[in-house]
């Protein structure tokens, strides 16, 4: 029985064999070795391209052949330097010419010589004019640059080369989620994973943009497929981080964030959400000092700064606080939010003088501020500079402006558009020095074509002040109406949308964006339960704003806005004894 049974299994066995062999026999001829690499290269695989390549010189291929390949390969690996011996010498075959100086192009854009990256592409240009994957490393190229208009241009040739070429359809998704939101931006990448749907840059990209538009649920299928194709890519644990951060899942996200103890070191996106979480989750002192290295390299990044006072303030820092920021937080230009947070800690300190302007601009605050972005760059320091990059002619233009020496910001923001016609941040910049000048008008002109390459908050909250200044509402409610369809997780547009619909007597759209702006990540903003209980009262609701004006003052019991609606809140249910205390503390 038992010899029976061995001699099925080895007849079963042959049987296979002979499935195998004729599958193979059946099956596509073997790749040629430089078709090998190739196919490896397309999956992110350098280092299997590499072996194949380098067996390829030692049975006798000429280095020219495998030169641009091999440096491709060691790009992929990481290996710069390496990379750099392949590439460097510009010694490729004729018929790899081109693609060697593409990936010489690559190398150099990644080091920052972007001069070079930009001669390393033309060169390519001149073999292999009509790659779509070329024009869309020249697209890139342009962006770093700031030439935004050329690097549109760059991805609509690429995706006319290449209608089905991924690289060009993720890029245009990207440079369209700039310019048009996140909303407009899904469907390129759609498209791009019809024919790609195991590209890991791709997936990244999709499922950023589902988290952006509110779709969590389509989020996590992105990442789960994600998963599967690049188990090891680290953007996996920020997105997944990100969501359970948005639902309020704060020990999950920490864990995914500590699975590579790396992250906060690739990407300032990773620490500031090391640092929300870590603030969120009543470590307000590690935040702090999360938010200081950032704001170390980013200066002019005001929702960092904005973070950074909250978390000293809530470490009980307020010292350090008022040394850093009290001067910033009495600019024109200050955040409500900002100013309040830096008058809480003059508060806490017992220096009431200096507590109160600043309490008082926060409770009066209504809609966007009417001065342009500062900067902490003094003028001294950014002339001397000479505006050698863009960074410093914006903090030369902003400091002129804070200096109130206006017509030398203009001439300086002015020469800076003229050099860079293309950029957005020279437009914008433009912008910003008229409308402190008292123009609007010629602001809003030179805003519009900014936001028509880019458009991120900070330009839209400036164009709401040249409609302010204006006394345009109409245009306002438009913008707005338009931002939050593009980007709907935008709860500060929301906000103040709201506002514009309370004025307007949309008492009901005012309510429903309201609880759009706290489903959107506001839940612990205080200032929007404030609103919502300010609403609801000329709803007639008063159980309900007042539960409403309960929760803002249980937030935060110093905030002037949540003060003030729960007073009214208690006055309009009978307990006026309870909001005369309100008032007189």
């Amino acid at each position: 029985m038992t010899c029976r049974r061995k001699r099925g299994l080895r007849r079963a066995l042959a049987g296979f064999a002979l499935l195998a062999l004729a599958a193979c026999g059946q099956g596509e001829p073997q790749l040629a070795p430089l078709d090998t690499a190739r196919a490896a290269l397309a999956r992110g695989d350098g280092l299997s391209a590499e072996i194949v390549l380098r067996r390829m010189m030692e049975q006798g291929t000429p280095r020219a052949d495998v030169a641009a390949y091999l440096g491709q390969a060691e790009l992929a690996q990481g290996k710069v330097v390496e990379a750099r011996d392949w590439l460097g010498s510009g010694d490729f075959s004729p018929a790899t010419r081109a693609h060697g100086f593409h990936m010489l192009g690559v190398l150099e854009m990644r080091g920052g010589n972007l001069p070079a990256a930009g001669a390393a592409f033309d060169r390519a240009l001149r073999s292999d004019p009509d790659n779509p994957e070329l024009w869309v490393d020249i697209g890139r190229l342009r962006h770093l640059g700031g030439e935004h208009t050329l690097a549109l241009e760059a991805a609509e040739r690429a995706v006319t080369l290449g209608p089905r070429n991924p690289e060009a359809l993720r890029f245009r998704g990207q440079l369209i989620r700039d310019a048009h939101g996140v909303v407009a931006a899904l469907p390129w990448f759609e498209a791009a994973l019809e024919v790609a749907p195991d590209d890991g840059d791709i997936l990244a990209d999709y499922a950023a943009t589902l988290g952006e538009s509110g779709r969590a649920a389509e989020m996590l299928t992105a990442l789960r497929r994600m998963a599967d194709v690049a188990p090891g890519d680290p953007r996996l644990y920020f997105l997944q981080a990100t969501l359970a951060a948005r639902a309020g899942e704060f020990d999950l996200a920490r864990g995914l964030l500590s699975r590579r103890g790396d992250l906060d070191r690739l990407s300032p996106a990773m620490a500031l959400l090391s640092g929300v979480i870590d603030l969120r989750s009543g470590n307000p002192a590690s935040a702090a000092q999360t938010f200081d290295r950032l704001l170390l390299n980013q200066p002019d990044n005001r929702r960092v700064r904005q973070l950074l006072a909250h978390a000293l303030h809530l470490s009980g820092n307020d010292r350090e606080l008022v040394y850093r920021f009290g001067d910033a937080a009495m600019r024109p230009d200050a955040d409500p939010y900002f100013a309040m947070t830096v008058g809480r800690a003059y508060e806490a300190l017992g220096q009431r003088d200096e507590a109160a302007p600043l309490l008082e601009k926060a409770s009066r605050s209504g809609g966007p501020q009417l001065a342009p972005l500062a900067t902490p760059v003094a003028v001294e320091i950014a002339q001397a500079r000479g505006g050698a990059t863009g960074a410093d002619t914006v903090a030369l233009v902003r400091g002129l402006i804070a200096a109130d020496r206006l017509p030398e910001a203009l001439a300086a923001a002015e020469a800076f558009r003229g050099r860079f016609p293309g950029s957005s941040d020279a437009l914008g910049l433009a912008g910003d020095t008229l409308l402190a000048a008292g123009r609007p008008a010629e602001a809003l002109e030179r805003y519009r074509a900014a936001a028509g390459i880019r458009r991120p908050w900070p330009l839209m909250h400036r164009m709401l002040a040249a409609y302010a200044a204006q006394n345009d509402r109409s245009a306002a409610y438009a913008l707005l109406t338009d931002y939050l369809r593009a980007e709907p997780r935008n709860r500060e547009a929301a906000a103040m949308l709201a506002l514009l619909a309370l004025d307007a007597g949309r008492r009901d759209q005012s309510m429903a964006l309201l609880d759009h702006a706290l489903a959107s990540g506001g839940m612990r903003d205080p200032r929007l339960w404030a609103l919502k209980a300010e609403a609801g009262l000329l709803q007639g609701d008063v159980a309900g704003a007042r539960e409403a004006a309960e929760r803002a003052y249980r937030l935060q019991r110093s905030d002037p806005l949540a003060r003030r609606a729960l007073a009214r809140a208690f006055t309009a249910s009978g307990n006026v004894e309870a909001a005369r205390a309100l008032t007189r503390r």
